[in-house]
């Protein structure tokens, strides 16, 4: 890799966090009750509680869409994901959002998103009230170069044995799964 090159993937990577860091997120008080919002950054910092979405991705063949996070993420850079999704922004529904990140990252639109199932998530100085939905998709996906390095299909159990998931979504797949018995 050329200097150059290292230099643009520095800037564009500087620049994706900059962005990031600056979204307005929607807090909640610990039992899920809007309080106000902060800055991304301010958030993570402070660990305060907040929302996050997780769309849990599944083929016709019941195979799973796992997701390989970039490295500039902020939070478990390089991880893999199990469900699609972020923190909700301020103001914004959380089905809103749900549907906005799954199209943002995996280019998945106008799909029906299947029940909420709500789940608390609270580790590791990360306070999240989660809301996982799941959908079905045989189409292509288009991923979002900034968040997502690689999408592939697995099966469930294999995903889940997968020794960089994240733990948030390997909760919520875990949820889900016993819910739906799949």
């Amino acid at each position: 890799m050329s200097m150059d090159s290292i230099v643009a993937a520095n800037v564009a990577e500087a620049s994706v966090s900059q962005v990031t860091a600056r979204e307005r997120i929607q807090l909640v008080d610990a039992r899920n009750r809007p309080c106000g919002s902060a800055w991304r950054a301010q958030m993570r910092r402070m660990s305060y509680w907040h929302r996050a979405t997780y769309i849990v991705v599944r083929n016709s063949s019941g195979q799973l869409c796992a997701q390989r996070r970039t490295l500039q993420k902020e939070v478990f850079p390089g991880g893999i994901d199990l469900a699609a999704g972020g923190v909700v922004c301020a103001g914004e529904a959380v089905r809103h959002s749900a549907e906005r990140e799954l199209a943002e990252e995996l280019g998945i639109r106008k799909v029906k998103l299947g029940k909420e199932l709500a789940f608390v998530y609270r580790q590791d100085g990360h306070h999240i009230f989660g809301s996982v939905y799941g959908v079905i998709h045989d189409g292509p996906l288009e991923l979002q170069e900034e968040e997502v390095a690689q999408a592939f299909w697995v099966e469930p159990d294999e995903a889940m044995a997968l020794p960089e998931v994240t733990p948030d979504t390997l909760l919520a797949v875990r949820l889900l799964r016993e819910r739906e018995r799949w």
